[in-house]
């Protein structure tokens, strides 16, 4: 039997034995994020190695500068860069009528369709007593807060179609009916356990108009 080659013996081992440290590193840092798994890490690492330093530069100054810029909005807690987002300062929206979203990405999903006219309130996550996930963890106080504060007409809850955006959509319409502020939920076009950053449009639209009173 022919002796075993220090390459063979490397295919055996762990992967990372094929990279030097600064590689490895990378794809470590690029895994960690959600939905990266490790062959992606090391597609996007070798993609961003061969890149030339002045791309490189222009994509780390990007990074630190979202990260180091951009905060929530301090009316809607969407993010932005500047104190109040742009929803928010336009005058022509209905500012009397909320939709609430678990996340920026849903907020996005809904904009895409162009035919929504009011504004948000982005709650960060959902209730999940599974996950140790309370009312006081997620943007809830500062919408009770808003819903205080201003003249609001109706509340569009738009969290997810699953078990934690269904337990938040109730929480939320127990604490503001009290108010005798109208509290609608949209309806059933979003797939049951869909998340609605990856929903169609004119599903989006359909869910919208057919809302129901909670």
């Amino acid at each position: 039997m022919l002796p075993c080659s220090a390459g063979c013996r490397r295919g055996w081992g762990s992967e990372v034995d094929l990279y030097s440290g600064p590689i490895n590193k990378l794809i470590e840092e690029l895994a960690a994020l959600p939905g990266i798994g490790n062959k992606s890490a090391q597609r996007l690492a070798f993609y961003i190695i061969g890149m030339s330093k002045p791309r490189v530069q222009q994509l780390s100054l990007a990074i630190t500068q979202a990260r180091e810029n951009v905060h929530y909005c301090s009316v809607c807690q969407n993010l932005t860069d500047s104190d109040i987002c742009p929803v928010c300062r336009d005058a022509k929206r209905d500012h009397s009528t909320i939709m609430v979203v678990e996340n920026p990405r849903d907020l996005a999903a809904y904009e895409k369709t162009g035919r929504y006219e009011g504004v948000y309130h982005v709650l960060h996550g959902a209730i999940s007593p599974m996950l140790g996930i309370g009312p006081s963890d997620i943007r809830l106080k500062e919408l009770m807060e808003r819903l205080g504060k201003e003249d609001i007409r109706e509340v569009i809850i738009a969290t997810n179609s699953s078990l934690e955006g269904e337990t938040t959509a109730m929480y939320i319409s127990r604490l503001i009916k009290p108010a005798g502020i109208k509290v609608t939920r949209i309806a059933s076009g979003v797939p049951v356990g869909g998340d609605l950053e990856y929903i169609d449009e004119v599903t989006l639209l359909r869910a919208l108009e057919g809302r129901t009173e909670l």
